[in-house]
């Protein structure tokens, strides 16, 4: 008789922006709007594309508008919300699949990756929590269990369950993705950006929640998975 092992795959997901007409650095040919994950196993276009894209998250003029005016050159006006604004958005969240079944819960619109610390509310506080709209993903816990809805608006939405110690294990994996990768964008910018660099990657740290010093070297990781 077939046996299939349930895997379980978490990870750090960013939303791509549309890159239609971005020439101030390589970007990689990923759909836009769709999800590219983060670790420190990127190749510098998927970095150029994700430092694009959070800066894209982040070029927005607020109604009342107390920062220095945006600079004329075409760098330094992409890079104006990114290096001045005080609250930072990285559009994404956490993705979950199950390999057997091939369930994946994705982030809703409107969740940001630095709201993923609602997902140890699930484990040691509230118990439940909510990441975007569209489909609307829900984490609950029952017990030793978790149930993850993929679309708490539908009735018939699929489901992924996993024990609560498998989950917790899963986000700390999840936290050395995001590691891995602000260590890789520091390299990265030091090369593309040398004008930029450490306002950059402090802006990164801070737009995704993580130490401004990233780790010194940052080595490509397998996914984080529980089976």
């Amino acid at each position: 008789m077939p046996h299939t092992l349930r895997v379980i795959v978490l990870q750090p997901v960013l939303e791509v922006s549309d890159p239609a007409g971005f020439t101030l650095w390589p970007v990689a040919g990923i759909e836009p709007y769709g999800f590219l994950p983060l670790s420190g196993a990127l190749a510098p276009a998927e970095v150029g594309t994700a430092v694009m894209s959070i800066a894209a998250h982040n070029d927005v003029v607020p109604a009342a508008d107390d920062r220095p005016p945006r600079p004329a050159d075409p760098l330094g006006s992409f890079l104006h919300g990114l290096l001045t604004m005080d609250d930072l958005f990285a559009s994404g969240g956490l993705r979950v699949t199950d390999t057997a079944s091939g369930v994946t819960l994705l982030p809703g619109c409107c969740n940001g990756l630095e709201e993923r610390r609602d997902w140890f509310d699930v484990l040691d506080r509230d118990g439940r929590a909510s990441f975007g709209h569209d489909p609307s993903p829900l984490a609950e816990r029952h017990g030793d269990a978790i149930r993850l809805t993929v679309d708490a608006d539908r009735d018939d939405s699929p489901v992924i369950g996993l024990a609560v110690g498998d989950l917790r294990r899963l986000l700390t994996g999840a936290e050395r993705d995001l590691a891995g990768f602000l260590a890789l964008a520091a390299a990265w910018a030091a090369r593309r950006l040398p004008g930029h660099a450490a306002p950059v990657t402090s802006a990164l740290a801070r737009a995704l929640v993580l130490p401004a010093q990233g780790p010194p070297s940052a080595s490509p990781r397998r996914p984080e998975a529980v089976g």
